[in-house]
């Protein structure tokens, strides 16, 4: 039984089939559901005023990418996080699942083959290969 289920949503048709299948097993298990949204990192060499506007667009963004796959998860029984958060998507993810000892990790994917995932090494590919949880993927 899944009682904490994460779902890395990125805004591309995937991660919002992603975000369904997240709330439909939330639904069935009674789980709480993790959210993350991760947003690339901002260059420190910016400065300042610069940096602050890149931030707050992005987490604008971010806001967007969230409530698109919340309206997507539909209404769960148990807790919705948000978890919005800067660096690599595979790395947000990961921390995440530690931080709140994720049962299910659920994720879009492009439906690249074995070896472009590996050439190009796809942020799916980073967390199946790393975590320590079930993961389902969603094309």
């Amino acid at each position: 039984m899944y009682k904490n289920i994460l779902v890395g949503i990125d805004g591309s048709p995937q991660s919002l089939r992603a975000a369904r299948e997240a709330g439909e097993i939330a639904r069935i298990m009674g789980a709480d559901l993790y959210i993350v949204v991760a947003y690339e990192p901002i260059p420190t060499e910016l400065g300042a005023p610069y940096q602050q506007v890149i931030v707050s667009d992005r987490m604008m963004e971010s806001d967007k990418i969230y409530e698109a796959a919340l309206k997507d998860c539909g209404a769960v029984s148990g807790t919705i996080v948000k978890e919005i958060l800067e660096g690599p998507p595979a790395e947000a993810i990961l921390s995440v699942m530690e931080a709140r000892q994720i049962d299910l990790i659920i994720m879009g994917t492009r439906g690249l083959g074995k070896i472009a995932s590996i050439i190009l090494g796809s942020q799916s590919y980073k967390v199946i290969s790393q975590a320590t949880c079930p993961v389902l993927l969603i094309r």
